[in-house]
């Protein structure tokens, strides 16, 4: 049988090449998109995600996760949750709740307490000084604040046809106090049906929320289409909407994956991505958006790249 990761942004790869040789090794789906989240919110130097997050206008850590099994429909969610470690174990939890799935701000941490998940400070230092750094250029430069809103999803298949879904995300940078964008949202931040596939979503949650973008994927794959067809017209479909009733259309990025391995990408922006399948060993993606609206350019990314990326990330704040 085939089995298969797919999952937003460089971040993610660590997470599903583990995950992945679980899943080749007979794990479920459900484990592997627990277990490969949660490598990276507790990653610190990826500062859109779980420990160390990007901060919101008060300096403080909110983060937003979700989970879904395509089995069955059950989601379990978090938002605005400021002090548990690993808001992915929390959500899935939630999922196998019948009532109070979807619990967001003090909830989340007495939910966590009461089944013994484990809480800490998510704010590093590291995080402290970006947030402090954009509080100067705000004032002086009068530079938008909101620059930052990389959430990790991943769609996850193992050997008996069972897939799942999860997200997880600090959101907007400099967001308001209690805001909350499409990553926990069924629907617009992921959604899964094993007997389909599945799609998650990574860029501007209010512009995304608008379009549920990851039900229409899967619901246009429920119809016979690839996961690339269907994720392309799904997202360019309403990015053009968008724009033509709005006048303006933030950042739009979808993964999806079927119940056969096969995949797609969607993106209106430059955008890095991570696969591993029975055929592909676990391989990180850049995809263009394509001038005329079609399909993206899609290369693996050059170890140039790869190297760049990491000392970006991992570079003193000063």
């Amino acid at each position: 049988m085939s089995y298969g990761m797919i999952a937003t942004w460089r971040m993610a790869c660590d997470g599903i090449a583990a995950a992945t040789q679980a899943l080749a090794e007979g794990g479920s789906s459900q484990k592997a998109i627990v277990d490969a989240i949660k490598m990276v919110e507790d990653y610190p130097f990826y500062k859109s995600v779980g420990y160390g997050g990007l901060p919101n206008e008060v300096g403080m850590v909110e983060l937003d996760a979700a989970f879904m099994n395509g089995d069955n429909f059950d989601i379990g969610a978090v938002a605005g949750s400021r002090s548990v470690k690993n808001p992915i174990v929390v959500a899935e939890k939630l999922s196998h709740e019948r009532f109070n799935s979807f619990l967001v701000g003090d909830g989340v941490a007495k939910y966590a307490i009461r089944e013994g998940f484990e809480l800490q400070n998510m704010l590093t230092e590291r995080a402290k000084k970006t947030w402090q750094n954009r509080l100067e250029e705000i004032r002086h430069s009068n530079l938008s604040p909101y620059d930052g809103h990389d959430t990790v999803g991943m769609v996850a298949l193992d050997q008996t046809g069972s897939m799942s879904c999860g997200t997880s995300s600090s959101g907007l940078f400099m967001k308001k106090e209690g805001r909350v964008g499409d990553s926990p949202l069924s629907g617009s931040g992921f959604y899964v049906d094993s007997e389909i596939g599945g799609a998650t979503a990574t860029g501007l949650g209010e512009d995304l929320m608008k379009g549920c973008l990851s039900y229409e994927t899967v619901r246009l794959m429920g119809t016979g289409m690839h996961p690339q067809a269907a994720v392309q017209q799904a997202t360019m479909d309403f990015a053009k909407r968008l724009e033509r009733r709005k006048g303006k259309c933030g950042a739009f990025s979808l993964v999806a994956m079927n119940n056969q391995g096969e995949w797609g990408v969607a993106t209106n922006v430059e955008f890095s991505f991570a696969v591993a399948t029975d055929q592909l060993a676990p391989t990180i993606y850049l995809a263009y958006p394509a001038e005329d609206g079609g399909n993206p350019q899609i290369e693996v990314a050059s170890q140039e790249w790869l190297d760049a990326y990491q000392a970006r990330i991992t570079a003193p704040i000063k």
